[in-house]
């Protein structure tokens, strides 16, 4: 049902949500199903957060995330509006998945065809194809395990840490991507092939746990997708669910403070001096940004600066977005070009924190799937680079354009020949850019880094457990970053924030002189998926 009631006139609890990434986004139309009047807090002049839309000259480009995975994350937030998807968004699958060209200029073509990945496989090791099948069955039971069961686990306790870990120890979670990987598979291109997907949540496949192996099984079951209007009408569709929940989006507006009155979150108060109250705050901001810069040090008592500080956080990254007035046909969506080094390369950026003379890129061609995002006959693209966190000590105002371009250097020798005379639009996102214009602490793209000692209950909880009525949704809490990740930290919400009838009876009690504080009030059951229409009709 559309709610037009002004605040003013609006007696439903309060909840704010800081940030307005996927997660914050998801988390808001969640409490608005829930009965909550939401306030969405952004401090950039639009939604998105890291999934920012950038247009120029006639030109779309993404900021960030642009592999969809797990599309029915995004149905079940349309569905508990009532609503259809694909309605709204026209999600288009994308093959091959990726293009992996590695620095001998062979390539692989990963797709979510068995017997194409199977042929594949045989063209560089054909004593691998058995191997690559039990890796697959072996990804398969992870996911089982780690994203059906877990990912929306609220971990708040030891006990709920306890419980999993027999299952952790048969599924080798303790063992890291590269090594699981090559427990099945001995050819070291192929060890690339089925290893790299840590990068795209922060993680170094040598040291994250091969939990993360089960996004090789959860592409393969739901593939990878794309929306027609890129990334960017996932957001524009989900600001406009909760504006049907009669919640608001409000952009360029910072928050400067989480405010705090007797250990609860009563509101927030922005840059320019003003307060919000609110029953409850949600913070999508970074983690350790939540922690380090928006509350009060006298309000912590867990997560102090030296425990935020001694995390670990993941790699940054440089991105380089730029049009070209031709198009190169033959560039697929999306492509790795792996570097001449993989393990060397990955220990420069994570544990010697140095900018590498070498580097291994992915390339984005949207138009490649949707022309409208450049002008007619024009291309459009993103390149990222993996690179330190700001721990390197890189001047990146230096550092910067010289980066730019040796990455165009090497892809004009390579897939995008005369593309220095080519270019229309250049602009560029660097690690100092994540940490002032994105919050992002240390310029980390992906928050805390995915190893096993910072996972489920070892990561930042998705309720605050130095503050009441403090939740937390994004990369840095669990499950983790990636679009599903951020989705599924959203959902762990259901469980843990009270229903708003919680805080309306509240209200009452006090009204009355009746003591009915939330600690003794739990929270109600959430609305499953399966539900999720009738409880929408309703």
């Amino acid at each position: 049902m559309h709610r037009s009631m002004s605040s003013a006139t609006d007696s439903r609890p309060h909840a704010i949500v800081i940030g307005s990434g996927f997660g914050g986004l998801a988390a808001a139309v969640r409490l608005g199903v829930r009965g909550y009047r939401v306030t969405v807090l952004e401090k950039l002049d639009a939604p998105g957060g890291r999934a920012y839309v950038r247009k120029r000259q006639g030109f779309t480009f993404d900021s960030g995330p642009t592999v969809i995975t797990a599309p029915q994350l995004f149905e079940e937030l349309w569905a508990l509006c009532g609503k259809k998807l694909s309605d709204h968004v026209d999600l288009r699958p994308v093959t091959p998945f990726y293009r992996i060209r590695f620095h001998d200029g062979s390539t692989f073509d990963y797709t979510g065809d068995a017997a194409a990945m199977k042929r594949e496989v045989a063209s560089f090791s054909p004593g691998d194809v058995d191997g690559y099948e039990r890796f697959l069955a072996a990804s398969e039971a992870i996911f089982r395990v780690g994203f059906e069961k877990l990912a929306h686990v609220p971990f708040g306790s030891w006990m709920s840490m306890a419980r999993i870990i027999p299952e952790m120890v048969r599924l080798k979670s303790f063992r890291s991507v590269y090594g699981l990987v090559s427990s099945f598979i001995k050819d070291e291109r192929l060890r690339q092939v089925m290893s790299f997907h840590p990068l795209l949540v922060g993680g170094n496949p040598f040291t994250t746990t091969s939990i993360y192996t089960l996004i090789a099984f959860l592409e393969r079951k739901w593939g990878v997708h794309f929306p027609i209007g890129g990334t960017g009408a996932l957001i524009q569709g989900l600001v406009e669910l909760i504006q049907g929940l009669g919640g608001s989006v409000r952009c360029s507006t910072a928050v400067e403070r989480i405010v705090v009155e007797g250990g609860r979150a009563t509101g927030v108060r922005l840059a320019n001096g003003a307060v919000i109250p609110a029953d409850i705050v949600v913070s999508n901001a970074d983690s350790a940004w939540t922690y380090r810069h928006l509350l009060d040090p006298a309000d912590r008592k867990k997560w102090t600066d030296t425990r935020v500080e001694k995390l670990r956080y993941s790699m940054s990254l440089f991105v380089w977005y730029f049009g070209t007035n031709r198009r190169y046909e033959d560039v697929a969506h999306h492509t790795i070009l792996l570097g001449p080094r993989y393990r060397g390369l990955l220990d420069d950026i994570f544990n010697k924190k140095i900018l590498a003379d070498d580097f291994s890129l992915y390339l984005h061609r949207p138009t490649a799937t949707d022309a409208s995002l450049a002008p007619p006959g024009c291309d459009g693209f993103y390149v990222l680079s993996p690179v330190p966190h700001l721990q390197s000590g890189t001047n990146w105002a230096v550092e910067g354009e010289r980066y730019r371009k040796r990455i165009e250097a090497l892809l004009e020798a390579t897939l995008l020949p005369g593309l220095a005379s080519s270019l229309v639009v250049s602009e560029t996102l660097t690690p100092q850019g994540f940490q002032d214009q994105l919050s992002s602490f240390r310029g980390a793209a992906f928050g805390v880094e995915p190893v096993l000692t910072q996972s489920a209950y070892f990561r930042p909880h998705n309720k605050s457990e130095d503050v009441e009525n403090l939740f937390l949704v994004g990369a840095g809490t669990h499950p983790g970053a990636g679009v599903p990740g951020v989705l599924s930290s959203a959902r762990v919400l259901d469980t843990i924030v009270p229903d708003a009838s919680t805080f309306s009876r509240q209200r009452v009690g006090a009204t009355l002189g009746v003591d009915s504080p939330l600690d003794h009030v739990s929270a109600a059951s959430p609305r499953s998926a399966q539900s999720a229409p009738d409880a929408a009709a309703q």
